[in-house]
């Protein structure tokens, strides 16, 4: 990704940002935090991959930071859920006309989609740096997106169910670890099995299409 594409992902943010701050109203107001923490990962992705950062003292701890706010794109994803707040339907069984409905349903919709598809790029280029420090073969990417998927699931689920933010491990981590440690369960396998495979997908239909726009034959 070139620098004037990465700008152009900061000043999107800064905007939407400030959107949601003065549109997004309770019980939506929630964007504003959850679509921050969405961000960080994506800035960090822009500084990690085969060639940066050029020291690996630095690459770990950022791989390691990236790894724990991560969740924070795809758990967007989930708040889609909140749209049946919206009561959408009328008393005719119909979809309602209502602005202030169809502005929620933006603010939702734009929140969770770019965080999603950008914090997926971000996977990749974390994914093929790992590879290439460790000095290992390009063919188990795939194992490495699996993994990653899998980890941000787990994180999925701390931050839905358990509602523990990423920053609480920084805050309180003694009130982090008992829980995580306390949630495995059947329920919880099989809801961390289901984010996993969405999340692979997704990253799967992002693979064809941009496989598809570098093998388009030029005219």
């Amino acid at each position: 990704m070139n620098t004037q594409l990465k700008w152009s992902i900061r000043l999107f943010y800064v905007i939407w940002l400030i959107i949601l701050f003065l549109l997004a109203k309770p019980p939506f107001n929630f964007l504003v935090l959850n679509t921050f923490l969405a961000y960080i990962p994506i800035e960090l992705s822009f500084h990690i991959g085969v060639n940066k950062p050029k020291s690996g003292i630095l690459f770990w701890p950022l791989v390691i930071i990236w790894l724990l706010f991560y969740p924070n794109a795809p758990y967007l994803l989930t708040d889609l859920f909140h749209l049946s707040l919206l009561q959408p339907y009328g008393a005719n069984g119909l979809l309602r006309l209502d602005l202030n409905m169809w502005l929620n349903f933006t603010l939702l919709i734009v929140s969770a989609i770019p965080a999603t598809i950008i914090g997926m790029w971000g996977v990749k280029q974390i994914n093929d740096g790992v590879i290439s420090r460790l000095h290992m073969n390009q063919k188990i990417a795939p194992l490495g997106i699996t993994i990653i998927s899998i980890l941000s699931a787990i994180g999925i689920f701390i931050g839905r169910f358990l509602r523990i933010h990423t920053v609480y491990l920084f805050i309180t981590p003694e009130l982090f670890i008992k829980p995580i440690l306390n949630m495995w369960n059947q329920s919880s396998i099989i809801f961390i099995g289901l984010l996993t495979i969405v999340q692979l997908v997704i990253y799967w239909a992002l693979f064809i299409f941009k496989n598809g726009q570098i093998n388009q034959p030029t005219k």
